[in-house]
């Protein structure tokens, strides 16, 4: 059985399905703090197990084959408004990363693309890391402890360090989601899109679909270490919101940036997931954009796989 954390969220969703799909045995954990209730019976009437709690509660079963560890709060604002979300997440990922040393079970964790805050793209893995606010170093030290635990005790580990997420089942994250899903919500609702700054910041977007591909790749893999997991194409909000306006009759409003340590350009180099674990992205931006819309105007969950 496949143990998938945050199994009813945005990408744990995903994920769990693609495994279903590919007639896996999959247990998803959930807390249900970000996660879908809907989403969640959608996967159980798949086949899946799902178990509500916080992550750390797979230490509770047996016959497990592989942990795909995504119950960890994902968004920098979530620890802004709560600093107790590092060491909660911390200690969870201490639980979690002792049962895969007892089990010798292979670990697969969402790190994030955040790191880089303060580097000029392109992103490689062996750039040097100062994280600059709490989620950061919440992820950060993840990575840290699981460089450690392999020396130390030999436990197989994957981060995943996930660029600019998009795609379907995102709605229960409301102001945590994706900005593609949140032009698009604004689009629909006949709001303006408020963005801070000039609209000229960018992001590696890459579809949710991609990213659970990467995940069970990792899993599969025989490998450890750290990867990043993007396109490779940098894309301003500017250029992100003609796309949609293509479809839906969007308005943008600037307003000066409040945020500090902001993060203004992200482009993944993904040479060595590449070379390593043989993932290279497939869904172009476009077309993930028109799928994402045709979703929301039907207001269906649609998984990205």
């Amino acid at each position: 059985m496949i143990v998938v954390t945050g199994g009813a969220g945005f990408i744990g969703s995903n994920v769990a399905l693609m495994l279903l799909k590919m007639g896996r045995e999959v247990a998803i954990v959930d807390n249900f703090m970000t996660g879908s209730r809907e989403a969640a019976e959608v996967l159980r009437e798949r086949g899946a197990k799902v178990i509500e709690g916080n992550a750390s509660k797979l230490v509770e079963l047996d016959d497990v084959e592989a942990i795909l560890h995504l119950g960890i709060p994902s968004s920098s604002p979530m620890y802004r408004e709560d600093p107790s979300l590092v060491s909660s997440s911390l200690g969870e990922f201490m639980e979690i990363i002792e049962y895969a040393r007892k089990r010798d079970l292979k670990l697969i964790y969402a790190s994030t693309s955040s790191l880089y805050n303060g580097i000029d793209p392109p992103h490689r893995e062996d750039a040097p890391i100062k994280p600059m606010d709490l989620y950061t170093e919440a992820r950060y030290f993840m990575e840290r402890i699981s460089s450690v635990y392999q020396s130390l005790y030999g436990v197989r580990s994957v981060g995943l360090r996930l660029f600019s997420v998009y795609g379907p089942n995102e709605r229960q994250k409301g102001k945590y989601a994706n900005v593609a899903s949140q032009m698009i919500w604004a689009a629909m609702g006949g709001k303006p899109f408020i963005i801070f700054g000039d609209g000229n910041q960018t992001r590696d977007f890459i579809h949710v679909r991609d990213v659970a591909r990467a995940f069970i790749i990792a899993m599969e893999a025989g490998v450890s270490g750290i990867f990043n997991v993007g396109t490779g194409v940098e894309t301003s909000f500017r250029e992100l919101a003609s796309i949609i306006a293509e479809k839906l009759p969007l308005r943008l409003e600037f307003r000066p940036n409040p945020i500090k340590n902001y993060v203004y350009r992200t482009r993944a180099d993904t040479s060595l997931a590449e070379e390593e674990l043989g993932f290279r992205a497939e869904v172009e931006l476009r077309r993930g954009i028109e799928e994402l819309i045709e979703a929301y105007k039907e207001d269906r969950i649609v998984f990205g796989v």
